[in-house]
């Protein structure tokens, strides 16, 4: 496809949201989000079929609503945003499933680490803005595991239970602007 007549959709990360759960001592999930991110989606021949995602989320706007655990989640245990300031993800498929939903394959790597992963997305519509501009909205889910990324930081509490599961939920809520 000629990347000059392209037009590439854009997250509004004004109206978005990147949100993580993962269980702790496995009996709570603690939700945690990523304030400062962006992407861009181009469209493939049949519109969001087939399309190219590519997503970056800074490690330093983590917020779990607690400032030691976002502290610790920045350190060198988790996702060293010292040396990997950045998670990002690279779409390899995207594939219409029926009617809204898709699945989108790709890489995501964190600290360093790649893994390729499946996410189910639902399309929510095409809408046009206040301001005339052409928006879409998808929602994602899906899971990973976070030691197969390289985070494998653990501990066990006296009692014997897990103080991080090793499942995190993702939670992505997008909507783009096109052009």
């Amino acid at each position: 496809m000629n990347t000059d007549t392209v037009t590439l959709w854009k997250v509004d990360a004004s109206h978005s949201e990147v949100q993580f759960k993962v269980k702790h001592l496995v009996i709570s999930t603690v939700t945690g989000s990523f304030n400062s991110f962006s992407g861009t989606v181009e469209p493939g021949e049949s519109g969001f079929e087939d399309a190219s995602i590519a997503f970056e989320a800074d490690i330093d706007s983590i917020s779990t609503g607690d400032k030691d655990r976002d502290d610790h989640l920045k350190s060198e245990d988790f996702f060293n945003a010292e040396d990997y300031p950045k998670l990002s993800f690279k779409s390899t498929s995207f594939e219409k499933m029926a009617d809204s939903n898709y699945k989108m394959t790709g890489d995501i790597t964190i600290a360093g680490n790649t893994n390729e992963i499946t996410l189910d997305v639902v399309h929510g519509g095409i809408a046009m803005g206040p301001q005339g501009n052409t928006r879409a909205g998808f929602d994602i889910n899906g899971t990973i595991n976070r030691k197969e990324l390289g985070l494998t930081w653990s501990a066990v509490t006296e009692a014997g239970n897990i103080v991080v599961s090793d499942e995190v939920t993702l939670q992505i809520s997008v909507q783009l602007v096109k052009g």
